[in-house]
Formats: structure tokens, C-alpha cells, sequence
């Protein structure tokens, strides 16, 4: 009889049920497309053609910043949907508080000629 320690049985499926991380390169190629969505925030701000639809376009464009940040650095893209749904709900939920309030205040009068 043996007495050296045996491999245990359920690490096979555990390792089959892991997923592969990302590599750096691919955590870098995320950071250049925050960093650009970030400088393209900055440039829409400074424009002043843009001013009309300054609030909108920072919303967008915030959203997507989230979304990146959520789904690689927070991992929710190789989880299970359904902690990318509990993101993706509330989020979806206060953009459409945000702009019911934008929209009851006035805030898209120019875009209906008022």
C-alpha cells in the first residue's frame, strides 16, 4: 500500500471548466481603445459644432468605456451571462432615467426645433 498522495479526481473537469485569460497584448489592445475613447470625450468637448449633442455622445461613449472595463479587466466576458446581465440591466435601466429626465427638462428641445 501506498501512502503518497493521490491526484484528486475532479481537477480534470475543473481545469476543462476554466477558461483560457487573456493575454497582454490583448489587455493592452483594450487599454488603446479606452484611451481612444477617452481622447474622442475630449475632442467632443472642445468642439463647438458638437455642443448640441455634447450629453448624448458622452453618454455613448461613456457606456462603452464601462462595458470594456467591465467585460476584460472585471472578466464578465468569460463568467457567466448572467453576471454580465446584472451590469448590463441597471445600466440600461439608468441611461433610461437619464434621458426621460433630460427629455421631461427640455434638454433635446433643439433637436425638435422648440
Amino acid at each position: 500500500m501506498s501512502t503518497a498522495p493521490q491526484p484528486a479526481a475532479a481537477e480534470p473537469r475543473e481545469r476543462a471548466l476554466e477558461h483560457p485569460h487573456p493575454n497582454a497584448a490583448k489587455y493592452l489592445t483594450v487599454a488603446t481603445v479606452l484611451a481612444a475613447l477617452t481622447a474622442i470625450e475630449v475632442w467632443v468637448y472642445y468642439v463647438r459644432a458638437m455642443r448640441p449633442m455634447l450629453a448624448p455622445v458622452l453618454l455613448v461613449l461613456s457606456a462603452c468605456k464601462f462595458s470594456l472595463v467591465a467585460l476584460f479587466y472585471m472578466h464578465l466576458k468569460f463568467d457567466n451571462r448572467l453576471f454580465s446581465a446584472l451590469f448590463a440591466v441597471p445600466l440600461a435601466i439608468a441611461a433610461a432615467v437619464l434621458l426621460a429626465l433630460m427629455a421631461l427638462n427640455g434638454a433635446f428641445a433643439h433637436f425638435v426645433g422648440r
